[in-house]
């Protein structure tokens, strides 16, 4: 067996930069209904959190998916010809990128890139590979674009590559982003290149909103953290105790909704982006929508963006679909 090796070349900057913060503050708490881009939500503390949530009986996606890799690990890695590039798109805490490189009947070297914008979450994964045999692993602090363009910058002949967009992070973005972010995937792979999307489906509401306000508070506490960083990375002066977490499910736009709910009027301060927010008794801010899709809308945002379906599986017992796509 060859030996594991781990490279990790200098890590860009972290790119929630105060200046770009700020600015996305300025223009997201104008919005009506004021908002605050997601992204924001996983600094460190929000990432451990995040991967609490992922434990939680309420919350079945991590479960569900780590099911289908275990069963199909094998077929994946199988129907990718030639694979030797695996790119992970907002790696976590590695677990299922292991368990897919653990299903390998053939060892051979294989490059590993995460891609994400938390160095927790780079460091998790990264000693979750460690002791995968034939594994170079290379780190990318960014956003998934940038990230996966940084990851097939050099490729070598016949290379295979195959992308990995798990955990159902496609339903963070509205139907628009999710189709211009399959596309933009799409246009960086050769032909013969291929995804593997995980996607939460519709089930029961009252499972929905377990899972996005559990009974331990998890995702209150994941959802409050925003306010924690932002008062920290920009001398704001938010009152945690001012804000309730709520989940509501829009069934007409097949999603849930997080908001952060002001409990009483309130003035706030974000020097650096120049606020002075003034907030009702009851007036939100929308901070995470998470889309749920059916099989076969799944597949139909696929053929949007140029791929083709090569094979799709459920899980029963914790309704999830994990699709394999091809660039043709």
């Amino acid at each position: 067996m060859s030996t594991p090796r781990s490279v990790s070349p200098p890590i860009a900057p972290e790119p929630a930069h105060a200046a770009e913060f700020a600015a996305a503050l300025q223009y997201y708490l104008a919005l009506q209904p004021r908002q605050l881009p997601s992204r924001y939500l996983y600094d460190d503390l929000g990432s451990a959190l995040f991967e609490a949530i992922c434990h939680l009986p309420w919350y079945g996606v991590t479960r569900a998916e780590s099911r289908l890799l275990d069963a199909h690990g094998a077929e994946i890695i199988a129907r990718v010809d030639g694979l030797s590039r695996v790119a992970e798109l907002g790696s976590g805490s590695g677990d299922k990128l292991r368990r897919l490189l653990d299903a390998r009947e053939t060892i051979a070297p294989i490059d590993v890139h995460l891609v994400d914008v938390s160095a927790s979450a780079l460091d998790a994964s990264t000693r979750a590979l460690e002791s995968a045999d034939g594994v170079t692993v290379i780190r990318h602090r960014a956003r998934y674009e940038a990230g996966l363009d940084e990851a097939l910058a050099r490729r070598a002949g016949e290379r295979r590559t195959l992308v990995l967009f798990l955990g159902s992070n496609i339903g963070n973005f509205d139907p628009p982003g999710a189709a211009a972010l399959l596309r933009g995937i799409r246009s960086s792979l050769d032909d013969g290149d291929a995804l593997l999307l995980g996607a939460d489906v519709v089930k029961p509401v009252r499972d929905l909103l377990l899972a996005y306000d559990d009974p331990l508070g998890v995702t209150a506490a994941f959802n409050r953290n925003l306010l924690v960083r932002i008062n920290r990375e920009l001398d704001a002066n938010f009152d945690l105790d001012a804000f309730a977490h709520r989940a509501v499910w829009n069934a007409p736009a097949s999603r849930i909704e997080m908001h952060l709910v002001s409990r009483r009027r309130q003035t706030v301060s974000i020097p650096p982006a120049m606020l002075d927010l003034t907030l009702d008794e009851g007036e939100a801010i929308w901070t995470e929508s998470s889309y749920k899709y059916t099989p076969r809308t799944v597949r139909d945002l696929l053929a949007t963006a140029d791929f083709a379906v090569a094979a799709q599986w459920i899980d029963a017992p914790e309704p999830f679909v994990l699709t394999l796509a091809v660039a043709a």
